[in-house]
C-alpha cells in the first residue's frame, strides 16, 4: 500500500518509521507547512491513501485534495470539529473514503466503551460530581484535547445533571465548579508527556476514577495505519471506532 503523509511532525514520523520497520507498505509523500502538495503533485496522485496528522488549518485543504483524487483519507489531527459535518457531506457528496477519530490508540477506544458504561451507571448519581483531567506535552496546540472533548460528550449524553462541558487550563483549583450544570475538563501542559486522560466520579465521602496514560506514539501510529488497510477500498464517512466494531 503506497502512503501520503500530510504532515511530518512526531505523528507523522513515527508512522513513517513503523512503515519503514515493518516493510509492508511504502511512504510516497511526506508534506508538512513548507513543502505542500497541490492535487498534481505525481507522488500525492501515486498513493492508495493519506494519512492526516497536520494541523486544524490544514485538515480542510488536505481533505478536499484527497475528494478531488478520489484517495482515501485517514484524519488524525483535532481541533476542526466544527467543521466536521461540512467534511462529512462533501465526503457523502463525492463517494469518498474518510475515517476520522480524536485518537486512533485501541487503548483508548476501549477506555471510550469503559467511559460510556461508568457514565451510564452514573448518570442516576447526582452526589457523585464528574471531571476530567487530561495532560498533553507542551507543544500540543488544541485546549482540551480532542479526545477529553470526545470523552465529555459521552457522559453529557448519559447524565440530566450536566448541560455542557468548558475548559479550564493548568489551574490549582481547576476542580472547583461554579457552575452545577457545567462539566469541567481540567487540561494540563507539561514536559515529555504523551497524553494521559482521566475522568474522576467524587461524592463526599469516596471517588471513581479511571484512566488511561499513553507511553509513546506508537500506539496512535499503528492505529492509523490499520485505519488505512481498511478503508483503503471503502466508501463513505467512518469514525475510528466504528471500525472497530464491524471488523
Amino acid at each position: 500500500m503506497k502512503i501520503a503523509l500530510f504532515g511530518y511532525g512526531k505523528m507523522g514520523k513515527m508512522i513513517d518509521e513503523i512503515v519503514s520497520m515493518e516493510k509492508k507498505h511504502t511512504i510516497v509523500s511526506r508534506t508538512n507547512s513548507l513543502n505542500h502538495k497541490s492535487p498534481e503533485s505525481e507522488d500525492l496522485k501515486d498513493a492508495d491513501v493519506a494519512i492526516e496528522f497536520s494541523s486544524p488549518e490544514s485538515v480542510l485543504q488536505n481533505t478536499r485534495h484527497c475528494l478531488e483524487l478520489n484517495i482515501p483519507l485517514v484524519i488524525g489531527t483535532t481541533g476542526w470539529y466544527d467543521r466536521l459535518s461540512e467534511v462529512k457531506d462533501e465526503c457523502i457528496k463525492k463517494k469518498g473514503s474518510i475515517v476520522y477519530a480524536s485518537n486512533f490508540s485501541i487503548g483508548m477506544n476501549i477506555f471510550f466503551q469503559i467511559n460510556q458504561i461508568l457514565a451510564g451507571l452514573m448518570g442516576a448519581r447526582p452526589e457523585y460530581e464528574p471531571f476530567i483531567t487530561e495532560i498533553h506535552h507542551i507543544e500540543k496546540r488544541d485546549s482540551p484535547s480532542g479526545t477529553a472533548i470526545s470523552l465529555a460528550k459521552d457522559i453529557l449524553k448519559n447524565t440530566s445533571c450536566k448541560t455542557n462541558w468548558i475548559n479550564r487550563r493548568n489551574s490549582d483549583n481547576g476542580t472547583k465548579n461554579d457552575n452545577p450544570l457545567d462539566l469541567i475538563i481540567l487540561s494540563r501542559r507539561e514536559e515529555n508527556i504523551i497524553g494521559t486522560h482521566s475522568i474522576e466520579y467524587r461524592s463526599g465521602v469516596d471517588k471513581i476514577e479511571i484512566k488511561h496514560e499513553a507511553f509513546s506514539r506508537e500506539g496512535f501510529a499503528k492505529g492509523a495505519l490499520y485505519a488505512a488497510e481498511w478503508i483503503k477500498d471503502k466508501k463513505g464517512f467512518y469514525e475510528f471506532n466504528e471500525l472497530l466494531q464491524v471488523s
